[in-house]
């Protein structure tokens, strides 16, 4: 048995550190984070994530220095000088002023509000960043330096508060014993590589929507339900991509909505409350139908066909075999995806309306994103973040699987942040994933916490097959820096790259849904016993 060495404290408990029976040393490297409590803890990891993030924009963005179009970066700015010159109604039109083939908005109202306040904070610094047709490939340095600092405090503002209303929540049952596992968790959150790549590397407000959303989760996790619809319609008015977690958050209040005394009048509640921030936050474009059609048409940019670049789900793995494009029409498209997409859905759907729990429902949420990942049309390789952030949520239930999805969630990246220059970054924020993965003090402890009755590592096999697939990786890593591939192939590298990560993402996929469903299992027994509220 490990000895114990007590330490200099001030408050009623005692805490005591573990100590190594061989060198003496502390086994618990996260003690000195926790023995202060969750905020504190929370506190320091949040400093520590912001200065990483901080470090991730001093390297280049998406289309930096590439005219005429330059990126993502000029597209952020080019939405911030269109909301602060022109009138709200005009923001999705197109005219003299607003020429929707240059970066015209995509996104929901939310995101122009937001490029608006942003907007207006450049224009108080830096006014010629945002100034009507003037500013168009705005890249001052301090031009580019107010862009960071308004990702990075969306980040602290929205992200942070979002993660520490879901960590409290959802930790707030657990023991002393078990607050190293509460530091590792909301290092896997504040730390997520991806999430800090695209929004501070590549450039994009993901952190809004994503902590709008982790808000909502976390008000499911403690009841609260109106809060719950107002936070998702919040997520999905800003991004639209937040759809993907719509079916979890569906069957799981309607699954709870049914198992009430007056199940009818508590789905019209919770429609009340959906309906009335749409409206709110869609309210400049409700007047008029054309006005409210015009910016659904920008939302969804059917004409771009249903896959674009080389990305790692089954519409373009598959068309490498089967050419969809000229087997179907984009009408034909857009039925086959929807349906594919619902049916990817649906168990995970099912099993929430059935035997609604928190458990299950976090599942949901990774079954759901991920379906629409793998199958939903005119996927982006950015929509990864939606699948990874519910896996990092389920991080403790999730331990030898969470560390191979953040590999391939990355590597499905790997190309797009090249084009960026984000090499250091990515391979920086590789590392330091591993390394606070593999912390000693808690990776002993959430492997006990792996789920017994099902893993790939009971299948003959399966260990050869994943590290078969490692190494093929670190072989397409070196090969995609170093080899030009044939003229008659441009694209055969992301192409393997983009084959090898659905491989996993399917293999995941079947994993975590197969999981969700043996949860009724466990629910069932306790549920019969419960009253109806």
């Amino acid at each position: 048995m490990p000895k114990k060495k007590p330490a200099k404290h001030s408050g009623e408990d005692d805490i005591t550190i573990p100590v190594s029976p061989q060198t003496g040393s502390s086994i618990d490297t996260w003690w000195w984070l926790t023995h202060k409590g969750t905020p504190t803890s929370f506190l320091c990891i949040s400093l520590f994530a912001l200065l990483i993030r901080s470090a991730v924009t001093m390297y280049p963005y998406s289309g930096a220095g590439i005219p005429p179009k330059f990126g993502d970066f000029e597209a952020q700015r080019h939405w911030m000088e269109i909301t602060t010159n022109l009138p709200v109604i005009d923001w999705y039109r197109n005219g003299t002023y607003n020429d929707l083939t240059y970066w015209g908005l995509d996104y929901p109202p939310l995101t122009a509000y937001q490029s608006y306040i942003h907007g207006i904070f450049l224009r108080f610094f830096n006014p010629e960043s945002v100034a009507l047709l003037s500013s168009r490939g705005h890249e001052s340095y301090l031009g580019k330096l107010l862009m960071r600092w308004t990702v990075l405090s969306s980040d602290a503002f929205i992200f942070f508060p979002a993660a520490l209303f879901f960590v409290l929540v959802y930790h707030r049952n657990r023991t002393r014993g078990g607050k190293s596992e509460v530091a590792w968790h909301i290092a896997m959150i504040l730390l997520n590589p991806c999430l800090i790549l695209i929004d501070h590397g590549h450039f994009q407000y993901n952190c809004i929507s994503l902590g709008l959303t982790v808000g909502a989760i976390a008000a499911v996790l403690c009841e609260s339900e109106v809060l719950t619809c107002v936070l998702f319609s919040l997520a999905l008015s800003h991004k639209q991509m937040s759809a993907y977690f719509a079916p979890a958050f569906f069957s799981h209040l309607l699954g709870k909505c049914l198992r009430r005394k007056s199940p009818i009048l508590s789905v019209i509640k919770l429609g009340i409350a959906v309906i009335v921030t749409f409206v709110i936050f869609w309210w400049p474009y409700v007047h008029s139908l054309d006005d409210f059609l015009m910016v659904l048409s920008r939302l969804a940019p059917f004409e771009r066909g249903i896959y674009e670049d080389y990305v790692a789900n089954f519409w373009c793995t598959t068309s490498i075999l089967i050419k969809w494009k000229n087997l179907f029409t984009t009408q034909s498209l857009k039925s086959i995806s929807l349906a594919a997409t619902i049916l990817a859905s649906l168990p995970s759907m099912v099993q929430q309306i059935l035997s609604p729990s928190n458990e299950g429902f976090l599942y949901g949420l990774l079954n759901s994103s991920m379906a629409f990942y793998l199958f939903s049309f005119q996927v982006h390789e950015k929509s990864i973040l939606m699948p990874f952030l519910s896996a990092t949520l389920l991080a403790l239930k999730l331990p030898d699987h969470f560390s191979h999805l953040t590999y391939y969630a990355l590597f499905s990246m790997f190309p797009l942040l090249c084009r960026d220059k984000l090499l250091i970054p990515y391979l920086t924020l590789s590392f330091l994933f591993t390394v606070i993965y593999h912390s000693p003090g808690n990776h002993h402890a959430i492997q006990k916490t792996d789920v017994s009755f099902f893993s790939f590592k009971n299948f003959p096999g399966y260990v050869f097959l994943l590290r078969t697939h490692f190494f093929i990786s670190v072989v397409l890593h070196v090969l995609y820096l170093t080899i030009k591939p044939p003229q008659k192939y441009p694209f055969l590298f992301e192409a393997l790259i983009m084959i090898l990560c659905f491989s996993y993402f399917i293999m995941f996929a079947f994993y975590t849904n197969y999981t969700q469903w043996t949860l009724s299992s466990h629910f069932g027994s306790s549920d019969k016993e419960k009253k109806q509220i």
